[in-house]
């Protein structure tokens, strides 16, 4: 299956960046290179370096945008890895500073609609969800070898399923007798958890929360992102933007308490008359609320439908 991407909020992400045609830009989520191609497409004597932790993203971006190069300007990079490890992924390729950076945060829909992936609820396939399949963990091994409460955690915490206890206790009594090895097997199985009538009044797929959460524990996509945004802040010149796209309600809460306390960073009791902790602003919030799609953007993609963009801006001066 071809590697396609249809951008969400591109052209909010192009006004966010606000791109210049000779700056350095990052994308940390390359994906199918739909927003990368933008941001090429505004460069002459500029720089995209894009990251990403699924192979064939890279190639399928990287075949695309080189496409869009004329005498290999504007420079392209495309590094795979975790913008998690931004910074030392673009030390190794000497840059120590970008104009602006770019994140679309969870699943693709390449990944998504590549059924043996296992990222969907949809179709039968091998419990895998791996967006980097050179690493070890994957949905299977979750469901199979991890603790009961542990799983009833990650449900609870990761896909906010009001069934998850019985849903880990169900999965744990079958794996005793049988391997759980395939998305429609977890579905049968959530399926059986959730009494019928609370089914019937749930419009969403049963399984819906419960793949969210496995695909998040298997990629870790939370616990490091605080961390992430800030080295992405770091790296930033002064006026650079950072732009990220969240889709569900755990991602975006993430990103704005970041962005919430590195525009306001002060410690010190609301009684005090000044400042006394000496804790300076790092970004200016250039969204105070975030961007949704448009009507028009909707009809297009359905996919969108959950989106949020929230964008901040480098001021001068180093972190506290």
């Amino acid at each position: 299956m071809a590697f396609q991407h249809t951008p969400v909020l591109l052209q909010e992400c192009l006004t966010g960046l606000q791109v210049r045609p000779d700056g350095v830009y990052l994308d940390g989520t390359l994906g199918g290179g739909g927003h990368a191609a933008a941001v090429l497409g505004r460069l002459t004597t500029g720089r995209l370096i894009g990251i990403d932790r699924d192979d064939e993203a890279i190639a399928a971006a990287s075949a695309r945008l080189r496409a869009l190069q004329r005498d290999g300007l504007p420079a392209f990079s495309a590094l795979h890895g975790n913008f998690h490890d931004a910074k030392a992924l673009l030390a190794e390729i000497g840059v120590d500073r970008v104009d602006g950076a770019l994140l679309d945060l969870g699943v693709s829909s390449h990944q998504f609609d590549t059924g043996e992936r296992g990222f969907s609820y949809q179709e039968d396939a091998p419990l895998d969800m791996r967006m980097d399949r050179s690493q070890r963990l994957t949905a299977a091994m979750i469901v199979n070898t991890w603790p009961q409460d542990e799983i009833s955690r990650i449900l609870t915490d990761y896909g906010e399923e009001s069934w998850a206890a019985h849903i880990a206790r169900v999965i744990c009594d079958r794996r005793r007798s049988t391997p759980i090895e395939t998305t429609g097997q977890l579905v049968s199985l959530i399926d059986a958890a959730i009494p019928k009538k609370i089914r019937l009044k749930d419009t969403s797929h049963p399984a819906r929360k419960t793949f969210q959460a496995l695909r998040i524990a298997v990629n870790d996509e939370l616990a490091p992102l605080e961390k992430a945004l800030r080295d992405l802040v770091d790296l930033l010149n002064p006026g650079g933007r950072l732009c990220v796209i969240a889709f569900h309600s755990l991602e975006d809460r993430i990103v704005k308490n970041t962005f919430r306390n590195m525009a306001d960073p002060c410690t010190c009791p609301p009684s005090f008359p000044v400042c006394v902790c000496g804790k300076k602003p790092l970004i200016r919030l250039v969204t105070r609320k975030p961007i949704t799609p448009s009507e028009d953007e909707l009809k297009a993609n359905n996919r969108a439908r959950s989106a949020t963009l929230r964008v901040a801006e480098r001021l001068s001066g180093d972190a506290v």
